[in-house]
């Protein structure tokens, strides 16, 4: 069984990234370096962004999500 990565710090993007065509670009790194991503809008923390393959280890392991 993988073991859940910890970042310190994850890593964050704006919203306007995602309305000004980044999107692809910031979920492949996603997918690809198994990350975690804040997106801000208005200077607040809105959502978070995960691979499914690492909402699929957290739901193994019990992630009430």
């Amino acid at each position: 069984m993988s073991r859940l990565k910890s970042t310190a710090v994850p890593e964050s993007h704006t919203a306007t990234e995602f309305l000004r065509g980044q999107a692809s670009k910031i979920f492949d790194t996603i997918v690809k370096n198994d990350n975690v991503v804040i997106v801000n809008k208005n200077s607040k923390p809105q959502n978070v962004i995960i691979s499914y393959e690492r909402y699929k280890r957290l739901k193994e392991n019990g992630a009430d999500i």
